[in-house]
């Protein structure tokens, strides 16, 4: 039974990346936003439940990466998508060639895809990451809703200009399969000098959320890649 647990929980995170699509289609990005948030919860959570259990399958690995490609790689070219749409106040008021620019936005579904493929295939990316992953890369783009939601910091007009989103579809895309080494999120124990650099993000990461909520995800993502610079920069 407990072989099957970790599979289960893989299921709920491709439930909720579908519940998100429904939602993101339905016009609801502040409601699919929060289904993202509840897939990325349910893709930590099994992989800590099949180390903690120590199952692990080839099935397993195919059936994440499966869930991923629809929470984490589906889902946020959907979302660009339609803030695109918006940026162009709809497809009917573009002229000519630029009704087809919020289809740009799945360029980052393509690299997402490119990245999980190459996450099954690395033998490096055991212990620590190449490229940005895939959930991080989401959990950027489902922050964008939420901070237009309550934008505390008058920011909408930028986060609604379409160069901006097509520069940030690029950026992210690039990210996702550069060779950047990136640390992982994995406790192998409760350590400081062990997991020194997991704890400061940890603690800078709930800082910035308690005080700045949807707004400091972007920020939060930033942190994490440059955390990970001077690791990279001694080797």
């Amino acid at each position: 039974m407990k072989r099957h647990l970790p599979n289960a929980v893989t299921c709920i995170n491709l439930l909720f990346g579908c519940l998100a699509l429904t939602a993101i289609f339905n016009g609801q990005l502040a409601l699919g936003a929060y289904f993202v948030g509840a897939a990325a919860v349910a893709d930590f959570f099994d992989g800590l439940l099949a180390r903690a259990l120590r199952v692990s399958s080839a099935i397993g690995k195919d059936l994440d990466s499966l869930a991923d490609m629809v929470s984490f790689g589906v889902v946020p070219g959907a979302i660009l998508f339609k803030l695109l749409l918006q940026a162009q106040g709809g497809t009917q008021s573009a002229p000519g060639p630029l009704q087809a620019l919020p289809f740009v936005a799945f360029v980052v579904t393509v690299f997402s895809a490119l990245r999980l493929a190459k996450f099954n295939n690395d033998t490096r990316q055991t212990t620590s990451f190449i490229g940005l992953p895939t959930p991080a890369c989401t959990l950027v783009v489902a922050s964008l809703p939420l901070i237009l939601l309550n934008d505390r910091f008058g920011i909408t007009p930028i986060i609604l200009n379409a160069w901006v989103l097509i520069g940030l579809t690029v950026l992210l895309s690039g990210l996702l399969v550069a060779e950047l080494p990136l640390f992982a999120l994995k406790f192998k124990n409760l350590r400081w000098a062990d997991n020194r650099r997991r704890f400061l993000f940890v603690l800078v990461a709930a800082g910035l959320l308690l005080v700045l909520h949807a707004t400091a995800v972007p920020l939060v993502v930033l942190i994490y890649v440059l955390m990970s610079v001077p690791k990279t920069a001694a080797r």
